[in-house]
């Protein structure tokens, strides 16, 4: 059994078709093929049924293959870690980050990181929650930033800032000239929200007890529309299709030019930005100077969580 030979299974798992995993390991497909039956042989299993249209991975197979990745993974993490500790901080880093956050913090974090560790690639994926969480825990991610609460047995966390939600309304709005607005001065508004799948969908819904309600069950909202991304969101507020709840950090210095932004009265509603990484992850000098970036950082509208 070698690390190959391992590689080998992976990658037909993942691709479903020997010639396309063959060409994904940079082998033959009969280099590939060989290697797979031998080690088939070896352990006296069958790890793919072989069809003319298709691979099926057996039950077994499905068991052997996550033990690989997870074998592969830590295999790249000995010599990662190897390098680390001869000052070779060149492996790659994996980050993602969700939809409503990394538009607006990654454009603060990159440069000030490249300026602490400038020799590690960072990598970036956007993604939903549920998407980024089961990649940082298959190890296809290294950190994930989210927002919570988020609890899994095998995920640290961090909380990094606590970010305040305002109300964006057109510039001609008829209620532009409150200081701040409450859910009473919006629930008949046509409101603007972002798709199914977005926490901070969710998070918005869930900060006013009654919005559900009023929006969804009592009719009393004219209409709710929804948008693919927040910055699709501020420019229909712009155009004056309607009012929306943004967290503070999309804002810039020219959103008055587009909408006028108010404040929610008290309580205010905020949701709290985080970091996640696996409890096994090892490379914890780059953990430590990622979240020496992040603290460096000026978000001016948030209020730091640790030091």
């Amino acid at each position: 059994m070698t690390l190959s030979e391992l590689k080998y299974i992976v990658a037909v798992a993942k691709e479903r078709h020997f010639r396309k995993a063959s060409e994904t390991c940079f082998v033959s497909q009969p280099t590939l093929s060989i290697a797979i039956k031998k080690f088939e042989d070896e352990l006296g299993v069958t790890l793919f049924e072989r069809h003319k249209s298709e691979i099926i991975i057996t039950p077994i197979g499905e068991q052997i293959v996550k033990l690989a990745e997870d074998i592969l993974q830590k295999s790249q993490l000995i010599k990662q870690l190897a390098k680390e500790e001869q000052g070779d901080h060149s492996g790659e880093l994996r980050v993602g980050a969700i939809y409503t956050i990394a538009p607006y913090l990654l454009p603060k974090l990159i440069p000030e990181f490249h300026h602490r560790a400038p020799k590690i690639p960072f990598i970036l994926q956007e993604n939903y929650t549920a998407n980024l969480v089961n990649k940082l825990q298959q190890g296809e991610l290294d950190l994930v930033i989210l927002s919570l609460p988020f609890n899994d047995p095998n995920i640290e966390t961090l909380a990094l800032y606590d970010e305040p939600f305002v109300v964006a309304i057109p510039n001609d709005h008829h209620l532009v000239n409150k200081q701040s607005l409450s859910l009473a001065d919006i629930e008949k508004e046509t409101f603007l929200l972002l798709g199914a799948g977005h926490c901070f969908r969710d998070q918005v819904i869930g900060s006013f007890p009654n919005f559900d309600q009023v929006n969804f069950l009592n009719g009393q909202m004219q209409r709710t529309l929804e948008g693919s991304s927040l910055e699709t969101i501020r420019f229909m507020v712009a155009s004056g299709a309607g009012i929306t709840i943004l967290p503070c950090s999309s804002l810039n210095g020219h959103d008055d030019e587009l909408f006028t932004v108010k404040p929610i009265d008290s309580p205010v509603p905020y949701r709290t930005v985080a970091l996640a990484w696996r409890k096994s992850f090892p490379r914890k000098q780059v953990l430590e100077i990622f979240k020496q970036s992040i603290q460096a950082l000026s978000i001016p509208c948030t209020i730091k969580k640790f030091n």
